[in-house]
């Protein structure tokens, strides 16, 4: 099954969806930081990212562009999750290499729609 990383300083927001997703079958790692991001994606090679915009020092803009920039990793998906719900927010996501942005508080039906359009053809 393939492995979802939950990038999210908030422990409950991290619990929850780590929770919904094992349940669904996915394996999940968690990264409460953008600094434990980057290690976390090299050592659990996930094929998702799930990541907090609004992170305490790294924030997650930057740890998706560098991401995004490093050809080791720069083709995992990365969905962007923020309370940010403007649209200069999802363009700031995109930007920065984000493929996809979900709005706080989660839908998850919605989410997991798009964990599996972003994984389909990735894992085929």
């Amino acid at each position: 099954m393939p492995k979802i990383l939950i990038v999210e300083d908030e422990i409950m927001n991290r619990d929850m969806l780590a929770r919904r997703l094992a349940w669904e079958g996915y394996v999940v790692a968690i990264a409460a930081s953008g600094e434990g991001a980057l290690s976390t994606v090299r050592d659990e090679a996930p094929n998702l990212i799930l990541m907090d915009l609004g992170l305490p020092g790294l924030s997650g803009w930057e740890a998706a562009r560098i991401l995004k920039n490093d050809p080791a990793t720069a083709h995992i998906p990365i969905i962007a999750l923020s309370a940010f719900a403007f649209a200069e927010d999802r363009t700031r996501a995109l930007e920065a290499g984000c493929d996809d942005f979900e709005i706080k508080p989660i839908l998850f039906k919605r989410l997991l729609l798009k964990i599996d359009q972003l994984l389909l053809g990735r894992l085929q």
